[in-house]
């Protein structure tokens, strides 16, 4: 499958939309509130910062399917904004299909042309083993865990992994 990693554009959100909600309504993987809206969810996806470094991406196909999606933003503001974060969203259509790891790969080039020293993420869920195991390929190892941190539908209170990787 040819993806191409892109910018988002605001006529990328209706097709973001779907899968944004679904993955936020499960309550596995996201601590975004399950009852946001679809007029809260877009400004907190499509414009998580308002730092001049700051970006939100779509995976497409070849034929300009949405697949997936990120945004990426400095970690904290003024003293802390050397540190990169991102969030991830792949579409369940498309999981397992190396959808993922391309929207990691272009968020680490990304932070690396950016200046930032490295990439932090603040919430990784530890059931969350796909996305443990692809971040940690990509590079990132686990700092720490907040016990109990995430209240999971099927596993009850799990941990939330902080993940850290130099640029």
């Amino acid at each position: 499958m040819t993806v191409q990693i892109r910018t988002a554009t605001d006529a990328d959100w209706p097709a973001i939309w779907p899968f944004f909600h679904e993955i936020v309504t499960a309550r596995e993987t996201y601590a975004y509130d399950p009852e946001l809206t679809e007029e809260q969810a877009r400004p907190l996806w499509m414009s998580p910062s308002s730092a001049a470094r700051s970006r939100t991406t779509v995976a497409v196909d070849a034929d300009g399917t949405v697949l997936g999606t990120a945004n990426m933003y400095p970690n904290r503001p003024g003293p802390g904004s050397h540190v990169a974060s991102a969030s991830f969203m792949v579409n369940a259509a498309a999981r397992g299909k190396g959808v993922g790891r391309l929207l990691g790969q272009d968020m680490v080039d990304w932070a690396a042309r950016e200046g930032f020293r490295s990439i932090q993420f603040n919430a990784v869920v530890e059931t969350n083993e796909s996305a443990v195991h692809l971040w940690q390929a990509l590079g990132f190892t686990i700092i720490g865990t907040v016990p109990e941190a995430f209240d999971h539908p099927k596993h009850g209170y799990v941990g939330l992994h902080v993940m850290h990787r130099p640029l």
